[in-house]
């Protein structure tokens, strides 16, 4: 697996609870490098499929570079969800992503597949969906941004990200934003 003996690639492995899940969102709010859940009511298949949703979050194109390093080393395809919204900025996030996995095939010669899947829902639900849908996409790996912020709503419900993985049938990877980028919260 990609992440074994990785010092790139956090490994977590634990029970499927809220409360521990929570624990080690909390312990890796400044890890910068991605971390992946693994939890024993996941399937673990060799990587093949990769699903990254897009919302309309600026910190979303971050993911180009770790969905693209994955498929390079794995040969995997990218199916990128994008957040069905009214307005471009999901859209341009995703021609962002692409625009950095065309540069990443250019210049390496590499043959890497991507589609892009419009969703059903907007950026507010689109992690929701993307746990939902897990056998319509049959993806081996979920790769979301981790909340930079919690809200109201996050600190009493939990944040989407840890319900993603409770739900999850396949191992979630998690990439926290860059420190540089602006948050709606501060």
């Amino acid at each position: 697996m990609l992440w074994d003996n990785n010092e790139d690639i956090r490994l977590i492995e634990c029970e499927n609870k809220a409360r521990t899940i929570q624990k080690h969102l909390n312990e890796c709010r400044d890890e910068r490098r991605p971390y992946v859940f693994v939890t024993p009511t996941m399937t673990i298949k060799p990587l093949r499929r990769l699903l990254v949703p897009v919302s309309m979050l600026e910190e979303e194109t971050y993911k180009a570079e770790i969905c693209t390093y994955i498929a390079r080393k794995t040969g995997a395809h990218i199916i990128l969800l994008q957040a069905n919204d009214y307005g471009s900025h999901a859209r341009q996030n995703v021609n962002r992503i692409i625009t950095h996995i065309r540069a990443v095939i250019e210049r390496s010669g590499e043959n890497i597949s991507y589609e892009v899947c419009i969703a059903r829902k907007d950026s507010f639900s689109l992690v929701r969906e993307a746990s939902e849908r897990q056998r319509d996409f049959r993806h081996d790996l979920l790769i979301l941004t981790a909340s930079r912020d919690y809200g109201l709503d996050d600190i009493l419900f939990g944040p989407p990200e840890r319900k993603a993985i409770q739900q999850a049938l396949v191992p979630v990877m998690l990439v926290n934003p860059r420190e540089d980028l602006f948050s709606l919260c501060d």
